[in-house]
């Protein structure tokens, strides 16, 4: 069937802080008319194609963010957000004056829910324009905004214990509201120039922390064309590109607009940086499960770094994966690709059918998250003759209530034993609905692990170091260039949230490379604890070989615990010398 879909701009939703109920209201029934409880079934048929032998990256939860999505206290509580295992949020700066959606007080600011966030594993970028208390922004003048951006960078910066500040936001939506907000100031001058004002007035405070942009409402050539030609020439180029993706169905747009943009960088000259979709999903869909599966899917295949769940409705609540602090139904559906470990690998949809798909070596387990028909269809699942002549294949599904009803649990469908023939196996699905969300796990029926052992460092949360690739490193993946400058805002390590059964201590064994030719050094800590030394004795097989492995003891409760190797780190003195991480296994 064909999609209605908004084609001009002013006729785009937009989620911000700002937004009245009613209008809010008026337009999820809008966008629910379209796609929502009463949708008409789509045709049914079709086959997701899952093939386990093609990689497309390593694991990281890319979608797993929110803007606003996390409040202080237990709005919301660790519990429920270390199954998400989030990446990226973006939240307001320090000081924020901002009434988002019509809240009585300013809530969410960053360095004061920022030991929350790094405790689950994730980052933050701070959006800078949320000092004002309305959006559109009641901007003043130029001497009221500097002395803002002074007060606010300043603030972050003599935060000398926080470490998860990914980025300035320098304005949001400019595209959309600049013009607006600026409207009683003569003197605001261009966005253009705004933003190079601006940009040179946090360099002058702060060196280190990166500078994202444009923050655009909606992705458009011309504007991007503009926006980083003057970046270019003014020296003030962003870390980060930052757009959002708000319509309905705009999942269809991601890929092209990553390939747009990809084209204007190449087109000037510049190297590709990383692409942060901060807003994504408009109000009628966010809260439907299979719409978050349709934008995992893509985010992944057009290689996003990181990507936010629009706040159209409460703060602190994931945008709407819970209620009262219990989960709705798309929490599930997040959960389970939070679950994902080891590599994304390829998935090809048929019309609406779709998914993300993971395979972990080390547990021989392929977690498939599918949805988006309705009927009958088939999941289709290609290079499994690693798992051995049968698997077992656990399908579960979501329920299709919204971000006011809790769920609390996912649904069971059918746990069922499969015949690999020739690598393959073909799950049908029946009775499928187009909003819910599904999974199918994966694994062989005999000689699983009762936990995961195995925590690869480039599935981790890695700060100031690199993701990198090679044959010889288990799963094709390691971190590197991990060092130590004495400032939280650029010193390296490595986060792994892990989960084990029981309280008891652990032997961990860290797999590693360490070509200096004398043994290095770094911290280790869990859980907020104290640091250790970890010492990697030197390794003959070069950078990018990890061949090297010490084992440590860690103390570990049951459940989830976050261990940090790092080459510097608050309340750490640092290490020394160099180390590559390939992966720890817990046993």
């Amino acid at each position: 069937m064909t999609h209605l879909r908004p084609s001009t701009r002013s006729e785009r939703t937009r989620g911000r802080p700002g937004r009245t109920a009613a209008v809010l209201s008026a337009i999820a029934v809008a966008g629910t008319a379209v796609f929502g409880f009463g949708a008409p079934a789509f045709a049914a048929g079709n086959t997701l194609t899952v093939n386990v032998g093609t990689t497309v990256r390593p694991v990281t939860h890319v979608a797993a963010g929110g803007l606003y999505g996390v409040d202080t206290g237990d709005t919301p509580p660790l519990e429920q957000l270390y199954p998400l295992h989030v990446n990226t949020f973006t939240q307001p700066p320090p000081g924020t004056q901002q009434l988002g959606n019509g809240a009585t007080h300013p809530c969410c600011d960053g360095l004061q829910v920022a030991d929350k966030i790094t405790a689950a594993g994730g980052q933050q970028y701070l959006r800078l324009p949320d000092i004002f208390s309305t959006f559109p922004y009641n901007w003043v003048s130029w001497s009221d905004w500097e002395s803002k951006i002074r007060t606010m960078i300043t603030a972050r910066v003599n935060a000398t214990s926080t470490t998860n500040i990914a980025g300035y936001e320098i304005w949001n939506e400019p595209d959309a509201n600049w013009a607006e907000s600026t409207k009683n100031d003569p003197n605001a001058g261009t966005y253009l120039n705004a933003w190079t004002r601006t940009y040179r007035d946090i360099r002058a405070i702060d060196t280190k922390t990166p500078i994202i942009g444009p923050g655009a409402s909606a992705y458009d050539h011309d504007f991007m064309v503009g926006f980083m030609t003057n970046a270019k020439n003014t020296n003030t180029l962003p870390s980060v590109a930052v757009w959002h993706e708000l319509g309905d169905f705009s999942y269809q747009d991601v890929q092209a607009h990553v390939a747009d943009f990809r084209g204007i960088e190449d087109s000037l000259g510049l190297p590709h940086i990383p692409i942060s979709i901060n807003e994504y999903a408009s109000p009628g869909q966010v809260d439907q499960p299979s719409i978050g599966v349709h934008y995992m899917a893509a985010f992944e295949r057009a290689g996003i770094h990181d990507a936010e769940r629009a706040y159209w409705y409460e703060a602190g609540t994931m945008d709407g994966l819970l209620y009262n602090n219990l989960p709705t139904a798309s929490y599930w559906a997040y959960k389970w690709y939070g679950d994902q470990s080891g590599n994304v690998v390829q998935t090809v949809p048929q019309s609406y059918l779709d998914g993300v798909a993971s395979y972990d070596a080390s547990r021989k387990q392929v977690n498939v998250v599918f949805g988006g028909d309705s009927g009958s269809n088939t999941v289709k699942v290609n290079g499994l003759a690693g798992l051995g002549n049968q698997v077992s294949v656990q399908l579960s599904s979501t329920n299709t209530t919204g971000r006011m009803t809790n769920q609390a649990a996912p649904n069971l469908v059918s746990t069922t034993t499969y015949s690999v023939v020739n690598g393959s196996i073909s799950v049908p699905v029946s009775n499928m609905d187009a909003v819910a969300a599904y999974q199918l796990l994966i694994t062989p029926t005999t000689g699983v692990p009762t936990y995961q052992q195995t925590y690869e460092a480039e599935n981790a949360t890695v700060v100031n170091a690199s993701r990198l690739s090679s044959s010889t490193a288990s799963n094709g993946g390691y971190v590197g260039r991990i060092d130590n400058s004495g400032d939280a805002r650029t010193d390296s390590f490595v986060d792994f949230l892990v989960n084990v059964p029981t309280a008891k201590a652990y032997t961990m064994t860290i797999k590693y490379a360490n070509a200096t030719g004398a043994t290095a050094t770094q911290g280790l800590a869990y859980n907020g604890g104290g640091f250790s030394t970890v010492s990697y004795p030197p390794t003959t097989s070069g950078w990018g070989n990890p061949t090297g492995s010490v084992d440590v003891a860690v103390q570990l409760k049951a459940g989830y615990n976050v261990i940090r190797l790092a080459k510097g780190a608050p309340n750490y003195g640092g290490g020394t010398g160099y180390a590559e991480l390939d992966s720890i296994r817990l046993q």
